[in-house]
């Protein structure tokens, strides 16, 4: 592909002898993947995670993509990290810590001296206290390295024909979940059903932020109208999986909106 970004990217990859990535299946890491694929050929292992905290479709997601890229690929199981079911501010650090440095062993067992993550530059902008574990980890992180943006990854993505490339951000379920709150199973089960059905409804941005026995309901803004009007069956749907009480948020969907630790 001619492009002066996309370049400078397998630039950068070419430059590293044979690299892990860590793979969620979203769009920056299916990038990430793929550029590396072009780049360094066989000499590229995917890792993915699976945590408690995970939507397990995104799982199954970037099972299918590693096989569509035709890399190795290998799952990766982690309990919940210690201090984390508290659910403190820095969680993802935390959670970023332990899950790397389970990562870097695998790689390192399997030959892959580097471990990539697909971090871009607009993550600078958010409250990402993970990415100070990644630099403590020596993680390196390409788009940061190039200075590719999300715009950037959708567009490449989009050129590659990756089907990622309008797939919505997704994140681990804690991110619907105040900080301080206590976190069970029960709670991350119901939070990803919630989510499910809205999905299966067509409401493919959303989020469902847990406030104890009260659903917050994130979509797009020009999906509002519509909830308000589907709110009967969907306020069945989230009293049948055990939440008293549901709300829509008026602001819409907000990537991070419960990032911010104050």
């Amino acid at each position: 592909m001619e492009d002066g970004v996309y370049r400078r990217l397998l630039e950068c990859l070419r430059g590293l002898r044979a690299v892990s990535v860590a793979f969620s299946g979203g769009a920056d890491s299916a990038l990430l993947l793929a550029a590396a694929r072009e780049a360094l050929g066989d000499r590229v292992l995917a890792l993915t995670a699976v945590t408690p905290y995970m939507v397990r479709q995104e799982i199954a997601d970037a099972l299918a993509l590693g096989a569509e890229l035709g890399v190795r690929h290998q799952l990766v199981e982690l309990p919940m990290p210690e201090g984390m079911g508290d659910n403190p501010p820095d969680r993802c650090y935390l959670c970023k810590r332990a899950l790397f440095t389970q990562l870097i062993a695998v790689a390192q067992q399997q030959g892959f001296a580097a471990v990539l993550d697909g971090s871009n530059v607009d993550d600078l902008t958010d409250y990402r206290p993970g990415l100070r574990a990644l630099g403590e980890l020596g993680v390196k992180s390409p788009f940061l390295e190039c200075g590719i943006g999300k715009e950037d990854v959708r567009r490449l993505a989009r050129a590659l024909g990756l089907p990622t490339w309008r797939k919505p951000t997704n994140t681990c379920l804690l991110t619907r979940i105040p900080f301080g709150r206590k976190i069970t199973m029960e709670t991350l089960q119901r939070i990803e059903e919630a989510e499910r059905l809205l999905l299966d409804r067509g409401y493919d941005w959303v989020r469902v932020r847990c406030h104890g026995d009260l659903a917050r309901i994130e979509v797009a803004p020009g999906l509002r109208r519509r909830l308000l009007d589907e709110a009967d069956p969907i306020i069945e749907g989230m009293e049948g999986l055990g939440f008293r009480y549901v709300t829509l948020d008026l602001r819409g969907y907000q990537l991070g909106s419960m990032n911010a630790p104050g």
